[in-house]
């Protein structure tokens, strides 16, 4: 639909006509007069090119002062509403990428991947569901970084952690680091939700900042943090004796992430194959629903520029017939 912003301005539409009633008319000078023998034939001719002209020129200027005042009343175009989702909520997700996330105990349709391949595509599918969350992305390795700031932009988000790799940022695991850092890029954010996702396979063996100490100070930020432990608790690997079974996920600590969890007032899950981490990630979509659409948004053009271009392609064309005349 059309609209016009300042209807009101339509009332200057006649105010050419009131001039044209209400000013006295311009006196014309005369002058010298010169004998012409054919005076009367070129009078004739003169007045009708005259008066054509003079027609023409009335009507462009009509057209003209018409275009103007439409321009004046701002016309716009309204486009059909669009649902926009919000929520309001900051979701960081903090992924461990240590050397030992390389560990090939997960699988994906029956093929066996490392714990990151598998972390890629179910936590990928869980940004992309996150419609009206602001999510941003930590990786974390024996030093902690932020690899997406907060953001609207799931694509980008999702696109920065699947192109992330195993051991870029250390071999260890900085846990207390990575919820320092966390903590610190949501506190810029006060009176939103604030939402951590952690996922790891370790225990914190590098960094300068406790775990438990960066928990406390997520709690009095209020700062809710879900913890997931990955990783199989049992594993087949070949050796020079044969096969053997082996815990894969013993240097996990599982007190450490329950702890950090129950501070918060957040959860702890365990995921020790593939099908574990989707279920949590559903479940995460039920303790942190994803947004309703709130509030609707009109998209709006301003048309002016039209009427005001020919406006003055008009008042151009004026111009140039008075200097003709």
């Amino acid at each position: 639909m059309t609209r016009f912003v300042w209807l009101w301005a339509f009332a200057a539409l006649p105010l050419p006509l009131i001039f044209y009633l209400l000013l006295p008319r311009a006196q014309s000078s005369t002058g010298k007069a010169l004998k012409i023998p054919f005076f009367n034939e070129l009078s004739d001719f003169c007045e009708t090119s005259t008066r054509k002209n003079a027609k023409g020129a009335k009507i462009l200027a009509l057209a003209a002062w018409i275009l103007l005042v439409g321009a004046a009343a701002r016309p716009q175009w309204i486009g059909a509403p669009l649902d926009i989702p919000v929520s309001g909520r900051d979701l960081l997700l903090a992924v461990d990428i240590s050397g030992s996330m390389k560990a090939r105990d997960m699988e994906i349709e029956g093929e066996a991947v490392d714990r990151l391949t598998a972390i890629k595509k179910v936590a990928g599918e869980f940004i992309t569901r996150r419609e009206g969350d602001r999510i941003g992305l930590i990786l974390f390795g024996s030093r902690a970084y932020l690899q997406a700031p907060l953001s609207l932009d799931r694509k980008t988000v999702n696109q920065l952690l699947q192109e992330s790799m195993i051991g870029i940022a250390g071999k260890k695991t900085a846990i207390g680091d990575a919820l320092g850092l966390a903590v610190k890029r949501l506190h810029e954010r006060p009176g939103q939700r604030k939402v951590l996702i952690l996922l790891t396979d370790g225990a914190n063996t590098s960094g300068t900042i406790d775990p438990i100490k960066a928990a406390e100070l997520a709690k009095t930020d209020k700062v809710s943090i879900y913890t997931i432990g990955i990783g199989a608790e049992r594993m087949v690997v070949n050796s020079f004796f044969g096969n053997r079974v082996v815990n894969p996920s013993a240097d996990l600590d599982e007190k450490s992430l329950k702890e950090i969890a129950l501070l918060t007032g957040g959860r702890y899950f365990r995921a020790r194959e593939s099908a574990d981490l989707e279920k949590i990630y559903a479940l995460l979509d039920q303790l942190e629903p994803v947004a309703g659409h709130d509030d609707s948004l009109r998209p709006i053009h301003e048309l002016f520029p039209w009427p005001l271009g020919c406006a003055l392609a008009l008042s151009f064309l004026l111009i140039v017939i008075k200097r003709r005349n």
